[in-house]
Order: structure tokens, then C-alpha cells, then sequence
């Protein structure tokens, strides 16, 4: 059964990540995958964005068809797709060997964390990246 990694934990990977494979993020700037993948960009963090849909950069980076695609390591897969779609990306965030798989408020699938978890990933669910970073990583700083 899922509970949520506690407030130090979250903190850890925040701090300790640098590269985010943003699952599901649009080139539209009104949508919320693009404006928190936006804020992590500018709070350091490599974004790398995973759309099979995109086929220019977004927000300067250039877009991946599938998690499988990335050439380089990534620490935390961040999804934006519908719950549903979450046990595959989980499988997919095993194969590349990222260290967390956070899915987005909203995004809950018992599934996709029950893989994730068995295979060492730590997994964050219905629970906003942006937020976390603003009161556990920045609000620390200050």
C-alpha cells in the first residue's frame, strides 16, 4: 500500500537530482507540464522533455518519443500523463534506471508504484514536484 516518502526524503531528491525527464510535457506554455518544467529549468534542474508528439525543442531542450529514448542518465522521471498510463512508464523509468518516479497531483495508479518500488525506485504520487521543491528545497535555503 502506498504512503507518501516523508518530508526529508522528498527533500533529498530534490536537492540531490539534476536531471528531469518530464513525461507528458507540452510546448504549450499554458499548460502545467510546461510551466513546471519551466520553473525546475530555472531552478537548475535539467529538463528533458518525453513527448511523441514533439518534434522541436521545448524550453530549449531537445524532446524525446519514449523515456527508452534519453541517451543520458536521468534522476527523476516526472509524469503528466493520466493514471492509467503510469504502469508503463514505470517499466520504461526501470529500464533506464532513474532513481524516482513522482507522478503529478492527480496521478495515482497502484501498479505503476508497486513495479517502480519493487525495482528500487522511489516513488512519489498525486503530489506536485514544484510545490515540493518551493516549501522543502527553497524555503530551506532561505
Amino acid at each position: 500500500m502506498y504512503t507518501l516518502p516523508d518530508k526529508e526524503v522528498r527533500k533529498r531528491i530534490l536537492e540531490e537530482a539534476k536531471t528531469i525527464a518530464v513525461v507528458g510535457l507540452s510546448a504549450n506554455p499554458e499548460r502545467t507540464s510546461h510551466m513546471i518544467a519551466k520553473a525546475l529549468q530555472q531552478n537548475g534542474y535539467r529538463i528533458i522533455p518525453v513527448n511523441p508528439m514533439l518534434t522541436e525543442p521545448v524550453l530549449g531542450e531537445q524532446p524525446y518519443a519514449s523515456l527508452e529514448d534519453i541517451p543520458e542518465a536521468v534522476d527523476i522521471v516526472d509524469v503528466f500523463r493520466r493514471s492509467e498510463y503510469t504502469p508503463e512508464i514505470a517499466k520504461q523509468a526501470v529500464k533506464i534506471k532513474a532513481k524516482v518516479l513522482w507522478l503529478q497531483e492527480g496521478v495515482y495508479n497502484e501498479e505503476a508504484y508497486e513495479y517502480a518500488s519493487k525495482h528500487g525506485l522511489t516513488v512519489i504520487m498525486d503530489h506536485c514536484i514544484k510545490v515540493d521543491h518551493a516549501l522543502l528545497v527553497k524555503k530551506g535555503a532561505q
